[in-house]
């Protein structure tokens, strides 16, 4: 399959989503800067633009598991049980090893000190944001979508907006997170602990990675399309 400079890097991960740890390996953002071409992409990276579409040309497409054409409500309940889910159950896990890993390594490691103010400030803004996502914002798409009302007070476009910008901050977060701990390497002086809270941060990246592209280019636009559509619709009566 021929990969287009032209395709975003969200598009080029909704067609196939076996590209996500490809675009990951060459460090190119789908979440947050998932509205970018690859080209643009590439073009700031110093990478080979041949090379990244020749890695993301893939034999077979699989099947797609996010599809533009998805009810908005199912993907919502999927992030909810996928995601949301896991991130309640491990932040708090993952955030109690951090303060043990420093609290035992600190000294040794000067950089553990920047780890936990940056974790600790990631989960202090992921737990509201999810919250709203679930309380408000969540419910409000499914309702939107089994009862097709409308209406011009909804605050849904502005949530949204402001879920976004949230997710650029986390983001950024976690991106420095990548940075301080040199991509989650493991010292050689690190015990089972410091191994398991770098791996259990790795992982988190990856999962938010895909929770945030999940939202950003699929749920959230589907949403707001639906929202203006009915919007129309009640403006035509």
């Amino acid at each position: 399959m021929t990969v287009l400079g032209t395709a975003t890097l969200a598009e080029l991960v909704i067609e196939d989503h076996r590209r996500a740890p490809i675009l990951e390996g060459f460090g190119l953002d789908y979440c947050c800067g998932g509205q970018q071409s690859l080209a643009d992409a590439v073009s700031v990276t110093g990478l080979d633009l041949a090379d990244v579409q020749q890695a993301l040309e893939l034999p077979t497409q699989a099947e797609s598991t996010e599809s533009t054409s998805r009810e908005n409500a199912e993907l919502a309940h999927d992030i909810l049980d996928t995601h949301h889910a896991y991130m309640w159950e491990e932040m708090p896990r993952l955030l109690a090893l951090v303060q043990k890993v420093h609290g035992v390594h600190g000294e040794r490691h000067q950089e553990l000190a920047e780890v936990l103010e940056i974790f600790t400030t990631a989960v202090g803004e992921l737990e509201p944001h999810m919250t709203k996502e679930e309380r408000s914002v969540f419910p409000s798409i499914n309702r939107l979508e089994r009862t097709g009302q409308w209406s011009a007070s909804s605050p849904l476009a502005d949530q949204v907006a402001d879920l976004v910008d949230e997710h650029e901050a986390v983001g950024a977060l976690f991106k420095r997170l990548n940075q301080v701990t040199e991509n989650y390497e493991v010292p050689a002086d690190a015990c089972g602990s410091y191994r398991a809270m770098l791996e259990g941060l790795k992982r988190m990246e990856l999962d938010l990675h895909e929770h945030i592209h999940k939202e950003n280019n699929i749920l959230f636009p589907g949403a707001l399309a639906l929202l203006d559509k009915t919007a129309k619709g009640a403006g035509n009566e």
